[in-house]
């Protein structure tokens, strides 16, 4: 870096800029490489263009010079610097100035080296930014084995990640393909999409542990919100009848490959649908998706496995799967103790808070949802975990709530929404003392939320995604590789 630095000084010092705000930049390596790909070994055509990149590998022979430059998305192109046509000035300042990293501009003509490689022959050349760290190593062993960044400098450095390693770049496109896809979806469907806050007197919509701050303005606490869902709601009340929303929430829970405290989620609300509508609709934006950003529902994951994520996806009942799992029948009315005794048989705590439905969840998670492989919703909630959803139509003590798992893996949720804003407020004062009892992720009792429910809120349907998680079900990847700046601890 002293080296660097130096040189910095020196160029400035000679009059150079070292980070100049305009060049005659004419087009793009990747356009280079798509108008002139196949050319013969030896070709030098008279088109002149003006490119720049950032120095990936530096070579010289004699009175010329290599470089290898980098676009942004990744594309490389070879320039060659002849002190016969740049100047022996030129040439001397690109041997003392230009180190790996930098990033310069080139005009020139284009052609292939005898070698058939297409180049960019210098006419001209400057410095665009001056780079005064350096890139880290990362070679190949004789065994093969690949030498480069560590993951936690992946994550703690992305701009290092996305410099070095195509996988990097390539997890940004596809991210991006598929927040386009959701959008162009739900556009094709006439939903609206609307933003809604952030920070939020009360949290709800959710069992989780939100984060608090404070408003000096007002002098009050505020939550960052762990879900979009009651405002969502109040959307719905007042006549937006489809309704979506793609938004950071924020949890103060744990992280790990499949939690983010910090984390993107879709929401979505349909008058007059269903649970049965959302799970449709679920299934369309994954496979479409999937289909946008890569051309087919079959995945090739990031072990090299393939995932179909097409045709229809299996269903599976909460207590028949968990019945059949523990060996016994268990039922909403199974006593709290029972569940207790049978979640301590196989290794499962339970805090004192724990509601008998929460205990249930807990053994079916540990015991079957590990083992699921393929798309599968699992449907029929109790309605002591499920304080927002319709009490279930034709089985008593269940609601209308699935949540789809996707290589064991829960990825989104919905409701066939509660509607009746009497049982709404009695589930939510149930929720409130059970915070007071000790259950960290209990919903408040919201007043603004009741009385826009009291002011008529249609038959819906509901439903969320984890964007996070979407893409790791799209790629195999870990949730802190499909976040472009994911929250990790300070050093």
């Amino acid at each position: 870096m002293a080296v660097r630095a130096a040189k910095r000084m020196k160029m400035i010092s000679d009059g150079i800029d070292p980070y100049p705000a305009e060049l005659p930049v004419t087009t793009t390596i990747a356009q280079v490489r798509a108008d002139h790909e196949g050319l013969e070994a030896g070709t030098e055509l008279e088109a002149t263009v003006g490119i720049a990149g950032r120095v990936m590998l530096l070579r010289t022979s004699g009175k010329l010079f290599f470089a290898t430059l980098q676009d942004g998305p990744g594309h490389r192109i070879q320039v060659m610097l002849s002190q016969k046509v740049v100047g022996e000035d030129a040439m001397a300042r690109f041997k003392s100035d230009v180190d790996l990293g930098d990033h310069i501009f080139v005009s020139g003509h284009v052609g292939t080296s005898r070698r058939g490689e297409l180049s960019v022959f210098a006419h001209e050349w400057a410095m665009a930014s001056k780079a005064l760290r350096p890139l880290p190593k990362t070679y190949t062993k004789e065994d093969g084995e690949e030498v480069g960044l560590s993951e936690e400098n992946r994550v703690r450095m992305r701009h290092l990640d996305l410099i070095m390693r195509p996988a990097a770049r390539e997890m940004i496109r596809v991210r991006s393909d598929v927040m386009k896809s959701v959008r162009a979806n739900f556009d094709d469907r006439g939903y609206i999409e609307i933003e809604t806050p952030t920070l939020q007197p009360l949290h709800g919509g959710a069992a989780a542990r939100p984060f608090t701050t404070h408003i000096n303005a007002y002098d009050e606490d505020l939550y960052l919100r762990i879900a979009t869902e009651l405002y969502l709601k109040r959307a719905v009340v007042g006549g937006v009848d489809k309704v979506f929303e793609i938004g950071k929430n924020f949890r103060n829970e744990g992280a790990d490959s499949t939690h983010s405290p910090e984390f993107t989620a879709l929401e979505a609300y349909e008058a007059y649908g269903t649970y049965d509508t959302m799970a449709e609709l679920t299934k369309n934006l994954v496979q479409r998706a999937a289909m946008d950003a890569f051309g087919s529902t079959v995945v090739t994951l990031a072990d090299g496995t393939e995932y179909d994520l097409g045709g229809e996806w299996a269903e599976l009942d909460l207590y028949e799967s968990v019945s059949e799992a523990v060996g016994q029948e268990i039922r909403v009315d199974t006593p709290r103790g029972e569940l207790e005794r049978i979640a301590e048989q196989h290794g499962i705590s339970v805090p004192p808070y724990a509601v008998a439905g929460k205990i249930v969840e807990d053994i079916w998670e540990e015991l079957v949802g590990d083992r699921l492989w393929a798309p599968t919703f699992l449907r029929d909630f109790p309605v002591d975990t499920s304080p927002l959803t319709r009490a279930h139509r034709t089985k008593p003590g269940l609601t209308e709530k699935w949540d789809l798992y996707i290589r064991g893996v829960e990825t989104a949720t919905a409701y066939s929404e509660l509607a009746d804003p009497v049982i709404q407020r009695e589930r939510l004062i149930a929720q409130s003392l059970s915070a007071a009892d000790g259950d960290p992720e209990a919903m408040q009792l919201d007043e603004d939320f009741i009385q826009a429910m009291e002011q008529g809120f249609p038959p819906a349907g509901g439903m969320g995604i984890g964007i996070d998680r979407l893409l790791q079900a799209l790629t195999g990847l870990g949730i802190r590789e499909t976040i472009a700046f994911p929250f990790v601890r300070r050093r």
